[in-house]
């Protein structure tokens, strides 16, 4: 028998907190985690293109901020799948927009989470791959393994956080 009946800590725990028919989800998500602005990127890459086509130099430099800004807002902690999946379409716009000579200096101009974050976009787009994209994206993950290496790829498969 107990040594301590007379104990009435138990009556502390709030059992209602744990009843099933009470769940709330929470729907309220940080501005934060909404992702990537697809409405600027696209209007940087547009502006890049039309550079490429006029064969002016600058469009390097637009590709690679909208790299950036595309890195940007990652919605790793939000469960919504749409939020999810907008940012990967923005991201993938990216990717295969760059012209394979500028994917090496925008790989190298991203700090360790950003080659894993990268990282994480290319095996997300592995998953559901469109016409012309896995070849794009062998390349993006060849320059991404050699700046971020072996650590890079197990970081990302076994990240309970993805993208």
């Amino acid at each position: 028998m107990a040594k301590n009946t007379l104990s009435s800590r138990f009556r502390k725990v709030d059992i209602d907190e744990y009843d099933e028919n009470k769940f709330v989800d929470d729907h309220d998500e940080a501005a934060d985690q909404q992702g990537p602005d697809a409405v600027e990127v696209d209007n940087l890459i547009r502006h890049a293109l039309v550079l490429r086509f006029l064969n002016q130099l600058q469009c390097t430099g637009d590709m690679m901020t909208a790299f950036h800004i595309a890195l940007r807002n990652p919605p790793l902690n939000t469960k919504n799948p749409a939020v999810k999946e907008r940012a990967q379409a923005v991201v993938m716009r990216v990717l295969t927009s760059f012209k394979s000579s500028d994917i090496e200096p925008a790989v190298k101009s991203l700090d360790r989470n950003g080659v894993d974050l990268l990282m994480k976009y290319i095996y997300r787009g592995f998953e559901r791959p469109s016409e012309n994209s896995s070849a794009i994206l062998l390349q993006w993950h060849e320059k991404a393994f050699a700046a971020g290496g072996l650590g890079s790829i197990v970081r990302v498969l076994t990240a309970r956080k993805t993208v």
